[in-house]
């Protein structure tokens, strides 16, 4: 195991009608400036509870924020902000919301050039405090450092990470997610389970308890996603789904261990280029990935078909092989395709392009190793696109 240090700051609201707390947490007089994406939230009451539990407080609104939230509309919000000299940010919503809520509260005290947060990774001094409300679990956003952010105009999503972006609370009440699209829960379960899966199919770290939570969130993914689709009102089975995406990515099952996020990078290229869904761009790299990588990864391909599915015959090869097929299998029973090839307008070069566009912003050694050069990129897309 490696040394690290670990220190979540986010405090989390858990279960039904915690949106009424946040008034506790905020001080009476704050300004407060909440955020949202396309209005849902006023349509399944979350927007009223949110109000009524900021009576107390002077509300400014910013609505619109898209998924894969655009860096021109998040500068209208940080233009707002400023302007307003807002006390806190609340994003109301699911991850895109809350990722670009994190750039506009490390946005609006930053003096030079805002994009440099991402493009440059400029370093973030300081940020406006920040909250969150969440509606659709995925991401992990809601109590995590991480924040992702597109820019059409150059056809550019990068990611950036502050300590200043710890969100200072979280709200994670599982009713404020029955009205889902099956489409977003079904994303959901891929995105939180490829979170945990990048933190876990690398190497061997000797890091025993790490691995038992991640192929303990692996496990209750593959129990509780199905049934979570089925039954979107089973009280049960969203809490468990709800928190155990915030659980794969609050830094916890990370800690001393190698991580991979080849597939991430990856993934981020086709949804700047073809607007795809972000889970649904892991689904497509992430099992070419694993077969174009296996023999770095063949010890833990192995553990993870045996632990997590069973998998206890054949060779070494085979068993990897097994399990690499029952996580498409998976994606593929929440309707989440697994092959690039599904994807109407994807073009023949775009194996070639993304690799070019990886290379030309110099991440040419991905992965927990560095062995995902832009070859490496360009003969997994391609064996995603030709299956």
């Amino acid at each position: 195991m490696f040394n690290f240090e670990y220190q979540n700051t986010t405090k989390i609201l858990f279960g039904k009608g915690q949106i009424g707390a946040i008034g506790k947490e905020i001080a009476p007089g704050s300004k407060v400036m909440i955020t949202y994406g396309g209005g849902s939230i006023k349509a399944n009451g979350v927007y009223q509870q949110t109000m009524d539990a900021l009576a107390a407080c002077e509300v400014i609104e910013f609505g619109g924020i898209e998924p894969n939230p655009e860096y021109a509309t998040l500068m209208k919000a940080v233009k707002l902000g400023r302007e307003e000299k807002v006390d806190l940010l609340l994003a109301v919503g699911g991850g895109s919301v809350l990722d670009g809520t994190k750039f506009i509260a490390a946005a609006i005290p930053f003096a030079g050039e805002e994009w440099d947060i991402v493009k440059k990774g400029a370093a973030v001094e300081r940020a406006v405090p920040l909250a969150t409300i969440l509606t659709l679990p995925a991401t992990g956003s809601e109590s995590n450092t991480f924040a992702v952010i597109s820019r059409r105009e150059t056809s550019e999503k990068l990611a950036f990470s502050s300590v200043h972006s710890y969100p200072k609370f979280a709200v994670l009440d599982p009713e404020t997610t029955f009205s889902l699209p099956e489409k977003q829960v079904a994303n959901g379960v891929v995105d939180a389970y490829m979170h945990t899966l990048e933190q876990y199919l690398t190497f061997p770290g000797k890091a025993e308890l790490n691995d038992r939570f991640a192929e303990g969130i692996l496990q209750t993914l593959i129990e509780v996603g199905p049934k979570t689709l089925a039954e979107p009102q089973d009280y049960d089975a969203r809490a468990t789904f709800v928190w155990s995406a915030t659980l794969a990515l609050n830094g916890l099952i990370g800690c001393g261990v190698p991580q991979d996020w080849a597939t991430h990078m990856i993934g981020h290229e086709l949804t700047a280029l073809y607007g795809m869904d972000h889970a649904r761009t892991l689904a497509v790299v992430a099992p070419h990935l694993y077969r174009v990588c296996g023999e770095g990864k063949r010890e833990k391909l192995v553990q993870y078909a045996e632990r997590v599915w069973g998998v206890r015959e054949g060779t070494e090869e085979e068993r990897a092989e097994a399990g690499i097929r029952k996580t498409e299998e998976f994606f593929e029973s929440l309707g989440v395709p697994t092959r690039l090839s599904r994807y109407e307008g994807v073009e023949a070069d775009t194996p070639k392009m993304v690799a070019s566009r990886l290379k030309g912003r110099g991440f040419t050694q991905l992965g927990e190793k560095g062995a995902v050069t832009p070859e490496v990129v360009e003969l997994v897309l391609s064996r995603s696109l030709a299956a």
